[in-house]
C-alpha cells in the first residue's frame, strides 16, 4: 500500500495538472490513496479537490488549520495507511511512472529516502518567468544541489525533491518538525543521515516543478530558505552541507567591500573587479542554458537577487537564533 501526501494552500493554477498526473501513475490503484491536506485554502483550491474525490475513492481531502506544509505532511502521513509514503508538491507534475519506479529504487538501493530531479519550468510564458527558471536550474544560482542542475546516475545525495519513504522512518526518526516553515524537508532529511540511512537521486525520473512567477516571490521564498537554516543546523547539531555558506559569504563580502571601498581607491578598483567578474559570470552560465538575448540580461539580476535574499535571510536567521527570537514567519506563495 502506498500514501501519497500532498500539502496544498491556494494551489488553484496547479492542482489539476499535479491530480491529474497522479491519476495517470501505472502505480496499482487498488495499492494507492492519495491525501491532500489543505491549509484552508481562500481560492478554488478545495473545491476543484473535492470535485476530484467524488470521483476516485482513492482521493481523500484533509484540512490543516495551522497552514503550514510540515503540519500538513504529519496530519496526513498519520491518517495515511501506506507501507510507503511519497510526499509530493502542488506546483510539480510527475512522470507516469513516477511512484512505481521510486518504489522500486527504494528496495533496489536499500535507501531511507529516494527522489527525482526536477526540470523546473516557467510559470508563465514571460521573459521573467523564463529568467528564474533558468536561475533556479543553473549550479551558479544552486550550487552543487543535484537534484535540481541534474545528474546521469543514481547516487546517493543530501538531499532530494519532495521524498519517498518506508513508513517505519517516521516511528524510527520521528516527524517532520512543525517549527519549520520552510527547510522541513531538508532537517528531516539530515536526521535520516545522522541516523546513518541513505538518501538516493534517482535521475531517470524527472519532475516538471513551476517555479514562482515573479522576481518578488522568487527573493521572499530564498530569504525564508536563509532564514531557517541556522534553525535546521542548530536542531542537528552541524551543517548540512557547505553549499549553504556561500551566499552568506557572499551578502557580507558586499557589506565588506562597500565599507572598504568609502576610503581606499585600491578597494574600490578591487571589488569594482568582483563585481566585473560575478557579472560575466552570471552571463556565461546563463547562456549555457538560455541563449535568448531578453531572457541572457536579466540572469545577473535573478542570481544576485538569489544569493543575496539567502544570504540575508542566513544573517537575520542568525540573529533570531542568538537573540532567541520566534522564527515565526508567513510563507509567501
Amino acid at each position: 500500500m502506498l500514501s501519497v501526501i500532498c500539502p496544498i494552500y491556494n494551489e488553484e493554477k496547479n492542482i489539476v495538472a499535479c491530480m491529474d498526473s497522479m491519476l495517470c501513475q501505472d502505480y496499482p490503484k487498488e495499492q494507492l490513496e492519495i491525501i491532500f491536506v489543505d491549509g484552508m485554502s481562500t481560492d478554488g483550491t478545495r473545491a476543484l479537490v473535492e470535485d476530484y474525490v467524488k470521483k476516485h475513492s482513492f482521493i481523500h481531502l484533509l484540512d490543516n488549520p495551522r497552514h503550514i506544509a510540515p503540519t500538513a505532511l504529519n496530519i496526513g502521513i498519520r491518517a495515511s495507511k501506506g507501507d510507503l509514503i511519497a510526499r509530493i508538491d502542488a506546483h510539480a507534475q510527475y512522470p507516469d511512472n513516477y511512484l512505481s519506479v521510486l518504489s522500486s529504487k527504494l528496495y533496489e538501493h536499500e535507501a531511507d529516502n529516494v527522489g527525482g530531479v526536477c526540470r523546473t519550468l516557467p510559470a508563465r510564458d514571460t521573459v521573467v518567468c523564463k529568467a528564474i527558471a533558468t536561475a533556479l536550474s543553473s549550479p551558479f544560482g544552486m550550487g552543487n544541489s543535484y537534484f535540481r542542475i541534474g545528474a546521469d546516475h543514481d547516487m546517493q545525495v543530501d538531499t532530494v525533491p519532495f521524498g519517498f519513504f518506508h513508513r517505519e522512518i517516521f516511528n524510527r526518526i520521528g516527524m517532520f518538525d512543525e517549527e519549520l516553515v520552510r527547510n522541513q524537508d531538508d532537517e528531516f532529511n539530515g536526521r535520516i543521515i545522522r541516523e546513518g540511512g541513505k538518501i538516493f537521486l534517482v535521475p531517470e525520473i524527472v519532475i516538471d516543478y513551476f517555479a514562482r512567477d515573479t522576481i518578488g516571490k522568487t527573493s521572499r521564498m530564498f530569504y525564508q530558505y536563509g532564514l531557517f537554516k541556522p534553525l535546521v543546523n542548530k536542531k542537528l547539531g552541524k551543517p548540512a552541507t557547505i553549499r549553504q555558506f556561500f551566499p552568506l559569504a557572499f551578502v557580507l563580502g558586499l557589506v565588506l567591500g562597500v565599507a572598504l571601498s568609502i576610503g581606499s581607491l585600491f578597494f574600490r578598483w578591487a571589488f569594482g573587479a568582483v563585481a566585473i567578474l560575478y557579472l560575466l559570470l552570471a552571463l556565461w552560465f546563463g547562456f549555457k542554458l538560455e541563449k535568448s538575448s531578453r531572457v541572457l540580461i536579466l540572469m545577473p539580476v535573478l542570481f544576485f537577487v538569489i544569493h543575496v535574499s539567502y544570504g540575508w535571510g542566513y544573517l537575520c536567521g542568525l540573529f533570531k537564533l542568538l537573540s532567541k527570537k520566534s522564527f515565526q514567519a508567513k510563507v509567501n506563495r
